[in-house]
């Protein structure tokens, strides 16, 4: 698990050119794993302002990136999420 996380804190932040804030979950799932991650979208200042995006990734059990869905966007400061609209 721990080099899952990892590679996501290495390789995610390299993808979408954006600055990760922390790993917020990792769940094995029956091809590998779904780690969720808040990445900092909008800096401001103050900094409890930042804008945070959560994104879920999906690994495969060799811990290669198979795909990186925005989930929801929050202001640092906030505890809830707002929901990313989707068509599911």
């Amino acid at each position: 698990m721990q080099e899952i996380i990892r590679k996501v804190k290495d390789e995610i932040p390299k993808l979408v050119n954006l600055k990760l804030n922390s790993v917020v979950g990792i769940v094995k799932t029956e091809d590998g794993w779904k780690v969720t991650v808040e990445m900092v979208e909008k800096e401001s200042i103050p900094s409890s302002m930042d804008l945070l995006g959560i994104y879920e990734v999906a690994v495969d059990r060799e811990g290669n990136i198979l795909g990186l869905e925005r989930k929801g966007l929050r202001k640092r400061i906030d505890t809830e999420i707002s929901k990313v609209l989707t068509t599911e």
